[in-house]
C-alpha cells in the first residue's frame, strides 16, 4: 500500500517512475526527490499505520467510556493510545529521514495541551482552596436551611448551576447541585431524576457562554478564534437551551417540600479572601491575553501566586496565634481559629501544593492522550478528510449541528479540539455556533457531558442514562431553539 504526499511528485524520468512504482508496491514507504528542499508532510489515510491509528484511538476511547463498569481509569488506555499512535508515526518518518518534521509537529501539540493543563491547574487549585474553605459546603447548607418545596428547588439548583458553572468546570458545579438535591430528596427519586436532568442541562448551557465555563470555550479562547469580550453574545442562546426544558419539566416536578436542616455557618477565615483572588486571576488572565498578548495561562499562573502568598500571610497569622495566646487551650484555639492548632498540619493545611496535589489528575492525564492522538490523526490526515467533508461538501451551519449531535456521544472536549485542528475558514459567528453546540449538545445524554456521568455516579441509580433519556426530545427541543436563537440575535457574524 502507498503512502502518498500532500504535493504532487515533480514528473520523473521513465526509469525511475518505473523504480518508485515497484517500491510502492512491494514497500510502504515513498521515495522523496532529491530536489525536494522541504519535507511534505505524508498522507497516512489509506496507510496500515493510519488504519492502525484509527482503531487504537477508537478501542482506547471505548475503554474511557467504560471506566464506571471496568473500574480502569480513563487516563491509562488514552495515555497508551497516544504513545502508540505517535510511536507508529515517528517510525514511518524516521524511516524517511524525516524525524524532524514528527517531532515537531508533536511538540506543536504538546505545547497546545500544556497552555491548557496550566489554565486548568490554576482554576482547579482555586476551588479547590474555596472547598477547604467551606465555600461550597456553606453553600449547600444554606439552601437545605430554606425549607424550600421540590418546586422552589428544581429552579433555584437550575438556576445555580448556570450561574456557577460560568466560572467553575461543568463536573463540579454540577456535584455541589447533585449533592443538595440528594440531601433533601433522598426519599423522591421522581424528584432526584427530573432535578438532576435539570442540572446537567444548566451546567452545559452555563458553561458555553464563558471563556472559563467549559473545556470547548477554553479551547475557543486559546486558540484565539473569537475574542474574551464576544463569548458572552452566546448569553442569551444559552439561557434559551436552559429555560426551554426546564420549563417544560416544571409540570413533572413534585408540589411537595422536604425536611429542613439547620443554620449554615459563618464562612471560615480567609474564604472570602480566597473567592477576591480568583476574580483577580479571572482579571489577569483576560488582561495578559487582551494587551500583552500572552497566553490566558500565564496570567492564571500569576494569579497562583496571589494565592501562594496569601496562604503565607495566613499560615504566617496561625503561626503568630500561639505566641501572642500562651494561655489558651488548644481546645479553645482550634475553635477560634477553625483550623488544627498543630503548627505542621496547619502548615500542610496552608500550602498551595497541597491544593495542587487534589486536582483529578486522572482528567488531566485524560485530556493529554486526547489532545495528543487527536493531533496524530490530524497529522495523519484524517482530520483534514473531515473537514473537507463538514465545511466544504455540507453548510458550516449543518455542519457546527451535526458536531453538536456528535458531542452527545463523544466528549465535547475531544470534539471541539478536533474542529480547532480541523480550522475550517468560517465567521466567528460560526466559531460561536459550534462552541455553542459542542457545548449543549452533551446535554441530549447523560453520556456526553463530566456533568451527566459523574451525577450517574453520585447518585446511585436515582439518575440513569433511561432517565435522562426519556427528556431527551425536550432537551433536543431547547437544543434547536438555542440555534435559532443565536443565528437571529447574531446574524451580523456570519
Amino acid at each position: 500500500m502507498h503512502v502518498h504526499s500532500r504535493r504532487p511528485a515533480p514528473e520523473l524520468g521513465a526509469a525511475w517512475a518505473g523504480a518508485a512504482l515497484l517500491a510502492g508496491v512491494f514497500l510502504p514507504w515513498p521515495v522523496w526527490p532529491a530536489e525536494a528542499a522541504t519535507p511534505v508532510p505524508l498522507d497516512l489515510t489509506r496507510h496500515w499505520v493510519g488504519y492502525a491509528s484509527v482503531a487504537i484511538f477508537f478501542l482506547a476511547y471505548a475503554l474511557a467510556m467504560l471506566e464506571e463498569s471496568t473500574m480502569l481509569r480513563k487516563s491509562k488506555p488514552m495515555l497508551f493510545a497516544a504513545s502508540l499512535i505517535w510511536g507508529l508515526i515517528a517510525s514511518t518518518y524516521v524511516s524517511q529521514g524525516m524525524g524532524d518534521e514528527s517531532g515537531r509537529v508533536f511538540r506543536s501539540s504538546l505545547e497546545g495541551y500544556a497552555e491548557l493543563f496550566l489554565f486548568i491547574l490554576v482554576s482547579m487549585t482555586y476551588l479547590n482552596a474555596m472547598e477547604q474553605r467551606g465555600v461550597f459546603d456553606n453553600l449547600r447548607i444554606w439552601l437545605l436551611s430554606k425549607g424550600f418545596g421540590y418546586r422552589k428547588l428544581f429552579w433555584i439548583t437550575g438556576i445555580q448551576s448556570f450561574l456557577l458553572s460560568s466560572v467553575c468546570n461543568n463536573l463540579t458545579t454540577a456535584l455541589l447541585m447533585g449533592a443538595v438535591v440528594m440531601a433533601m430528596a433522598k426519599k423522591n427519586p421522581r424528584f432526584v431524576s427530573v432535578a438532576c436532568v435539570n442540572i446537567v442541562v444548566a451546567t452545559n448551557a452555563g458553561g458555553s457562554f464563558s471563556p472559563f465555563g467549559d473545556i470547548t470555550t477554553l479551547l475557543v479562547w486559546q486558540k484565539g478564534m473569537v475574542p474574551f469580550t464576544h463569548f458572552f453574545d452566546l448569553f442569551i442562546p444559552s439561557v434559551v437551551n436552559f429555560l426551554v426544558p426546564a420549563t417544560i419539566m416544571h409540570f413533572w416536578v413534585p408540589k411537595q417540600y422536604p425536611a429542613s436542616a439547620g443554620r449554615p455557618r459563618p464562612l471560615q477565615h480567609g474564604a472570602m479572601g480566597i473567592i477576591v483572588l480568583f476574580i483577580l486571576t479571572i482579571i489577569t488572565a483576560v488582561g495578559f491575553e487582551n494587551f500583552l498578548k500572552l497566553p490566558p495561562a500565564a496570567g492564571m499562573l500569576a494569579g497562583l501566586t496571589y494565592l501562594s502568598f496569601y496562604f503565607y500571610y495566613l499560615f504566617k497569622m496561625r503561626a503568630g496565634y500561639k505566641t501572642e495566646h500562651p494561655g489558651e487551650s488548644a481546645v479553645l484555639a482550634e475553635e477560634r481559629l477553625e483550623i488544627p492548632y498543630d503548627i505542621e498540619e496547619n502548615k500542610q493545611r496552608f500550602d498551595v501544593f497541597h491544593n495542587v496535589a487534589r486536582l483529578e489528575w486522572d482528567t488531566l492525564l485524560y485530556f493529554y492522550g486526547v489532545m495528543v492522538s487527536v493531533g496524530g490523526l490530524s497529522f495523519i490526515g484524517y482530520l483534514a478528510l473531515a473537514s473537507d467533508f463538514l465545511y466544504t461538501d455540507l453548510d458550516p451551519i449543518y455542519a457546527n449541528i451535526l458536531v453538536g449531535i456528535v458531542s452527545a456521544f463523544i466528549d465535547n472536549g475531544t470534539i471541539m479540539y478536533a474542529v480547532l485542528t480541523m480550522n475550517p475558514p468560517i465567521s466567528e459567528g460560526q466559531w460561536l455556533l459550534v462552541t455553542l453546540t459542542a457545548g449543549v449538545g452533551g446535554s441530549l445524554l447523560a453520556i456526553g457531558s463530566a456533568a451527566g456521568v459523574g451525577l450517574m455516579g453520585q447518585t446511585k441509580g436515582a439518575y440513569s442514562f433511561m432517565t435522562h433519556l426519556k427528556w431527551t426530545p425536550v432537551i433536543a427541543l431547547g437544543y434547536a431553539a438555542s440555534i435559532g436563537v443565536h443565528l437571529l440575535l447574531n446574524q451580523d457574524l456570519f
